[in-house]
């Protein structure tokens, strides 16, 4: 399908919408998200990678979710008729941690909606700027960009490579619990990352799809192994899917990448200390 020009205008009405959520950090939650992400418990003591992620939660009833699990489209989003949703990129800066057990307040604006064309067809990509503040402290600034797409191809299968270790390489391989934990505690109700039917008869992908934010999260847990970042972006570039390892590398510089098992880059993401 094509976007004709009047389709884009009427999503262009949504830039400068905002949305402000107001709740309290509660540390269970935070707590639960560091058990799904494999870290430490004791979040008293350290926060989880990436800990806001377990925050500020969509929750639509049950009657407003779409064919795909997500939320159907339109509210604080613009209501994108292309049938597949990603979340694409982001770009963020840090403050100090969130205290835990008080309340801390995210207003969201969406900036931009913009058409672009790409190898799958027609692209929109939605930018929204997200700022968490607490006691009147700026805590995470975070910059998203989702991306919309047609339904494209079938994507085949992976075919694995021999692919040379370097020192200081970790594997990580996330098992169909690991997707079905990191979907709950995110309350993230796509269907792609448990319902293999539907992914693979709808989708066109080969496997359940492994989380773009929960390989995010890991590409930052290494990273900060050499010091907790003041800023974090990263960028996916292409699906991992369940059952195949993934290289989390560390390069010599502030970059840091997703591998996957047929040596294609799936996530780069860059660190600031």
């Amino acid at each position: 399908m094509s976007v004709a020009p009047e389709e884009l205008q009427h999503w262009q009405q949504w830039i400068g919408q905002t949305e402000t959520r107001v709740e309290v950090v509660d540390p269970e939650s935070v707590r639960r998200f560091a058990a799904a992400i494999g870290e430490d418990l004791d979040v008293e003591r350290v926060q989880p990678s990436l800990a806001h992620w377990a925050l500020f939660l969509p929750v639509a009833p049950a009657d407003q979710l779409g064919v795909d699990g997500h939320p159907k489209r339109g509210g604080f989003l613009p209501p994108v008729t292309l049938p597949r949703r990603m979340f694409a990129s982001a770009n963020m800066r840090f403050g100090s941690p969130l205290l835990l057990g008080q309340k801390a307040e995210r207003v969201s604006t969406v900036v931009e909606v913009i058409h672009k064309s790409g190898r799958s067809g027609d692209l929109i990509l939605v930018e929204v700027e997200h700022s968490i503040v607490q006691g009147g402290e700026k805590k995470v600034s975070e910059h998203q960009t989702i991306v919309y797409r047609g339904m494209g191809d079938p994507v085949p299968p992976i075919e694995r490579a021999e692919l040379p270790s370097e020192a200081g390489d970790v594997h990580w391989q996330p098992r169909a619990v690991d997707l079905f934990r990191f979907s709950a505690v995110t309350f993230n109700s796509h269907r792609i990352h448990y319902d293999l039917p539907y992914t693979t008869g709808e989708e066109g992908y080969p496997e359940l799809v492994v989380h773009g934010p929960f390989t995010a999260v890991k590409l930052f847990g290494r990273a900060r192994e050499k010091g907790q970042p003041s800023a974090f972006s990263f960028r996916a570039v292409a699906p991992i899917f369940l059952g195949q390892p993934v290289v989390l590398r560390a390069e010599a510089g502030n970059e840091v990448r997703a591998i996957r098992v047929d040596g294609a880059d799936a996530m780069i993401a860059t660190v600031e200390r």
